[in-house]
């Protein structure tokens, strides 16, 4: 252990594995409709760890992320940000911590000021960066310029009203209890790996996570479909009310 998270001899670490878990909640999400990352324009709010393995994962799926955020503002990268350019938040975030800004400076495109990212058009908004930082007329925003799936890679990231208008607009919205699953995932998996005395290498640990987030989504499908609309707050609530009490009911406090 590394304090920070996971350190298998080039592991998975818990922000990783959730910046990763938000994105295959996500797409699993866009194939109910027939669609994935491929083409897509993505925006993601922060810039930490979890946002920086969110953006991974996105280009990996052939997404294009075109924001990130801190507390100061937005950057808006119309070209996409990848390859060494992700490299540069990654050292300018995790080593020389500065400022999203100096992106802006270095690369170009618009820096937003003290805004959030949720006024520039998007096809996937993954919010990864604090609670309640979309609220009603950013949902209202996203939705208007065609947003089509909201992923939570933080803690309850839309507040209530933000909630109401996904759900109302009937877009596809993964709660942060189902999409911000992966870091906790893959903290049962080290107990397991511990308990059981065997490594497992990035790649195992990472397909696993993969087939925990897809066996998450699947169960919010099963207590969430409502004709063709898939309601994932009720679903993500059904499911984790019935696992806790499963797990009561094997321990016989009930």
């Amino acid at each position: 252990m590394t304090g920070k998270g996971l350190d298998w001899g080039g592991s998975l670490i818990r922000p990783e594995a959730t910046g990763y878990g938000c994105v295959y909640f996500a797409n699993e999400m866009l194939n109910t409709k027939n669609e994935t990352f491929e083409g897509k324009t993505v925006s993601i709010s922060g810039s930490g760890n979890v946002a920086q393995y969110a953006t991974e994962k996105v280009n990996d799926l052939g997404g294009k992320v075109v924001t990130l955020s801190d507390s100061g503002g937005t950057i808006h990268d119309p070209e996409g940000i990848n390859g060494e350019k992700l490299d540069y938040v990654m050292n300018l975030k995790n080593v020389k911590r500065g400022r999203i800004k100096e992106y802006a400076d270095e690369f170009g495109g618009n820096y937003l000021e003290g805004k959030r990212p949720w006024s520039i058009s998007c096809d996937v908004a993954l919010p990864c960066a604090t609670q309640n930082e979309i609220n009603e007329a950013e949902a209202k925003t996203l939705v208007k310029n065609g947003c089509i799936a909201v992923a939570e890679g933080a803690n309850m990231p839309s507040d209530p009203d933000a909630v109401e208008v996904f759900l109302g607009s009937k877009i596809l919205f993964g709660p942060g209890k189902a999409a911000n699953a992966g870091g906790v995932a893959v903290s049962g998996l080290e107990m397991s790996q511990n308990s059981s005395r065997i490594s497992w290498t990035r790649e195992e640990v990472d397909q696993k996570l993969h087939l925990i987030m897809q066996s998450i989504h699947t169960s919010c499908v099963t207590h969430g479909k409502d004709g063709d609309y898939t309601d994932y707050v009720k679903g993500a609530n059904i499911a984790g009310f019935i696992k806790v009490a499963d797990a009561m009911m094997d321990q016989g406090v009930v």
